[in-house]
C-alpha cells in the first residue's frame, strides 16, 4: 500500500471514530427522555393512586369501629361452646310450632250383634247403680204392647244357636223362671252379663215374668251358649206372638250368628299362622 492510501484510511477511521460517542450520546438522551417521561408518567399516576391510598385508609379507619362489636361475639361463640350437644341441635323444622289438627276418624256402624251387647251391658249396670243404691229391684222396661194370652197346657218349642252352641227352648205359661240344663239360670251363668244376654229377647218383648223357660244348651262356650239361649227365645217369642217378628229382628236377636274360629291346617301352628322359617 502507498502512503497515500494509508493516509485516506487513518482519515476514514478517524472520521468513524466520533461517530460512536454521538451514538452513545444517542442511548443516553433516549434513557434521559425516558426518565424524563418516568416522572411525568408517575406524577400522571399519583393522582389514580390518591384515591386507592384513600381507599385503603378508609377501611383502615373503619376498623376500630368494626371491631367494637367483637366482644359480644366472643360471648356469643364461648356460650355455644358450652351448650350440650343436645341443645346445639339443627334448627326446628318448619312447621313443628303448629299444633296438629285431631282427625277423628269415622264412626264405623255397628251390626245388629254389637248393639245387642251394648245393651245388655247398659241394663246390667243399670241394675247394678239401682242395686248400690238400695232403690229396689229395676223396672223391667215397659214393652210396646201387651203380651199375649197363653193357654195353660200350651207348648212352644224353639232351637238357638251361636257359633258351635245349640240352645232346645220351651217356652210355657208361669211366672218367669228360667231353668237351664235343669239348673236356675244364675247358677247356669254366674256372670251377670251372661244373665242379661239370656234374658234380653224376654225383657224386650215384654214377657219377662209370663212364661217359663227350660232350655238344654250344648257346645260352644260361656258367651256362646248365652246367645244361642237368647236366639232360642226370640224364636219361640215368635211362635206365640208373630208380630213380634219387626222388634226382634230390627234388635238383632233372630240373626244367627255363625262366626266360628277357624279350624287349624296341618302344618300350621293355627289356623294360618305359619312356622318361622329356617334357613339352616
Amino acid at each position: 500500500m502507498t502512503e497515500e492510501e494509508k493516509k485516506d484510511e487513518t482519515s476514514e477511521s478517524q472520521e468513524s471514530q466520533p461517530e460512536e460517542p454521538e451514538t452513545a450520546e444517542e442511548t443516553p438522551a433516549e434513557g434521559s427522555d425516558a426518565s424524563a417521561a418516568g416522572p411525568d408518567a408517575e406524577e400522571g399516576d399519583a393522582p389514580d393512586s390518591e384515591p386507592q391510598d384513600e381507599a385503603a385508609e378508609a377501611p383502615a379507619a373503619e376498623q376500630p369501629e368494626a371491631d367494637a362489636p367483637e366482644a359480644p361475639a366472643a360471648e356469643e361463640s364461648e356460650a355455644e361452646e358450652k351448650k350440650t350437644p343436645v341443645e346445639r341441635k339443627a334448627p326446628a323444622i318448619p312447621g313443628a310450632d303448629l299444633e296438629p289438627i285431631a282427625v277423628e276418624p269415622e264412626a264405623r256402624p255397628l251390626s245388629a250383634e254389637e248393639k245387642a251387647r251394648l245393651e245388655a251391658e247398659e241394663e246390667e249396670k243399670a241394675r247394678r247403680e239401682a242395686e248400690l243404691s238400695g232403690d229396689g229391684e229395676e223396672e223391667p222396661a215397659a214393652a210396646s204392647r201387651a203380651p199375649a194370652k197363653m193357654e195353660a197346657d200350651s207348648r212352644y218349642l224353639a232351637t238357638g244357636k251361636r257359633k258351635n252352641a245349640i240352645a232346645r227352648v220351651t217356652l210355657l205359661p208361669g211366672d218367669g223362671k228360667i231353668e237351664v240344663n235343669k239348673r236356675p239360670l244364675e247358677e247356669f251363668f254366674p256372670r251377670p252379663l251372661h244373665q242379661s244376654t239370656a234374658r234380653q229377647a224376654l225383657s224386650v218383648s215384654g214377657y219377662e215374668g209370663n212364661v217359663d223357660v227350660r232350655v238344654r244348651v250344648h257346645g260352644g262356650g260361656i258367651s256362646g251358649q248365652a246367645g244361642a239361649i237368647r236366639h232360642g227365645i226370640a224364636r219361640a217369642l215368635i211362635e206365640i206372638d208373630p208380630e213380634l217378628r219387626g222388634d226382634l229382628k230390627r234388635r238383632g236377636f233372630l240373626t244367627r250368628d255363625a262366626r266360628v274360629k277357624e279350624r287349624r291346617k296341618a302344618g300350621l301352628k293355627k289356623a294360618r299362622k305359619r312356622p318361622q322359617f329356617s334357613k339352616r
